[in-house]
């Protein structure tokens, strides 16, 4: 078999081999939380043989062995199950809800990812001087504020004081784009400037590793300029570890959004996992957090691949 197939083959299975995993830490995580579902579904007034009829239709009787298998099985067959708190299907609810942060995220990446790279070769540019420097300073106090507060600081000057943005971020299937992108604004800012620092300093970081290559020295010595030193020679040998960076940020961006969802009440997935775990609403926890799973899994998995694709010794084995 040829190295990168062998090698993707390998990603590939060890991304089924963690989402498995991640599927038994999640069903265990909900599983040893403490309450009663059935007590939080029926309130402190149930009787006791209530409680026991509803632990015996939710199938809380049984081994939790028992109930995880049959719970992944229903997964792998496309059935999230039900909400115990208002008895609909799990997954035609997070249809829409999955759409939205998927829809954020989007918005967030097509911002934040171009501008990182740019940033990055802006600063090898002019290493060690102002706009380096400048860069630098500004990408790390964006990414020392907690976002929650960048959220709220950003929402009272730009949503409220100077009214060139809702400060919720209430949208719907009925508004047109240029009114969702509206909408969106806000937690896209804020989503920007949390993931730009890590994108811009490791763009910046594999350039600087790549610049000290003899490659690169001879091709300075030939008259090139910085600039076509950098875009011809340098990016593309440092793409591996960038591509890296960018998919983990790009992870979190759909995982990580259940923060700015709170804040703006954005209709996405995490502003719905966070409304049911309130509710001890324990198939929707399940459900949430094996999507954000393997949502998190694939990104890191295609950056592997990419990564793998990337290198030449491995594309063109001797």
């Amino acid at each position: 078999m040829h190295p990168v197939l062998k090698l993707i083959t390998q990603r590939v299975a060890l991304g089924v081999v963690l989402l498995f995993a991640a599927s038994v830490l999640i069903f265990v995580g909900t599983t040893i939380l403490p309450g009663d579902v059935a007590q939080s579904i029926l309130g402190q007034s149930a009787t006791p043989q209530s409680l026991a009829n509803l632990r015996a239709e939710l199938g809380l009787n049984d081994p939790p062995v028992a109930r995880y298998f049959a719970w992944l099985g229903d997964v792998l067959q496309g059935d999230l199950g039900t909400a115990l708190t208002n008895g609909r299907d799990i997954a035609e609810s997070l249809g829409g809800r999955l759409k939205n942060t998927m829809f954020l995220a989007f918005w967030a990446a097509v911002i934040s990812v171009p501008l990182a790279i740019f940033l990055g070769l802006l600063a090898v540019r002019f290493r060690d001087r102002w706009p380096d420097k400048l860069i630098s300073a500004i990408t790390l106090t964006s990414i020392s504020i907690p976002e929650f507060l960048i959220g709220y600081v950003l929402m009272f000057f730009v949503g409220v004081k100077l009214g060139w943005a809702p400060s919720a971020a209430l949208i719907n299937d009925t508004m047109s784009l240029g009114q969702k992108l509206n909408t969106i604004a806000l937690p896209v800012a804020v989503l920007t400037l949390v993931v730009l620092a890590h994108m811009m300093r490791m763009t910046r970081a594999a350039i600087l590793n790549v610049m000290q290559s003899a490659y690169i020295e001879t091709a300075e010595l030939k008259g090139l300029s910085i600039f076509e030193v950098i875009r011809r020679h340098a990016f593309p040998n440092a793409i591996a570890p960038i591509v890296n960076v960018v998919m983990l940020n790009l992870a979190y961006l759909v995982v990580g959004v259940v923060v700015i969802e709170v804040v703006f009440t954005y209709p996405g997935m995490g502003q719905y996992l966070v409304d049911h775990v309130s509710k001890r609403d324990v198939p929707v926890v399940q459900a949430c957090g094996l999507i954000f799973a393997a949502v998190y899994i694939v990104l890191n998995m295609i950056a592997d691949i990419v990564s793998i694709l990337a290198n030449p010794r491995l594309r063109h084995p001797k």
